[in-house]
């Protein structure tokens, strides 16, 4: 007997069964942050077999070994947020600081770790409900689960 439920079609090679993706918030923000702010591409990878509901994890792009079967999704987390906030970088920062003296200082080091803490919480309230997935196969509009984001702390409110 499986532990799948009734509705839950079985595992495929195809990724267009893929209905729900499950991201941890944590997760999003730091492959956008790797990707943005160091031009390390960072993504979310999604392991087959794939299922209705499927799990994508932080991974950095060019680092998988070889599989059998399908080659796992590589998410870009920039279709996972709406609206992408720009990234704010330490340039910007110094050009905003009130005295070109203040450049490369503790205050340009605090000013700029704000900066970053305000970028991070605008991710965290973006994730999309929806994004559009590109596969091997074509492109896949999933349905998006943010864990760790304000919505489960309501809902635990809740409960």
């Amino acid at each position: 007997m499986s532990d799948r439920p009734a509705d839950d079609p079985p595992e495929t090679a195809d990724p267009a069964v893929i209905e729900y993706l499950v991201v941890t918030v944590e997760d999003v923000v730091t492959a956008l942050e790797a990707t943005l702010g160091t031009g390390r591409e960072t993504v979310l990878r999604v392991t087959p077999p794939f299922s209705s509901r499927m799990r994508a994890r932080l991974h950095v792009a060019g680092t998988a070994g070889s599989y059998d079967g399908p080659d796992p999704i590589l998410v870009d987390p920039r279709v996972l947020v709406e609206p992408l906030p720009a990234y704010p970088t330490a340039a910007d920062t110094a050009a905003e600081l009130d005295s070109p003296a203040a450049v490369n200082t503790e205050q340009h080091q605090e000013t700029h770790a704000k900066r970053l803490a305000a970028w991070r919480d605008s991710v965290s309230a973006s994730i999309a409900d929806k994004a559009t997935i590109e596969t091997a196969d074509g492109a896949v509009t999933v349905t998006v689960r943010a864990l760790g984001s304000t919505a489960d702390t309501d809902d635990e409110a809740a409960d």
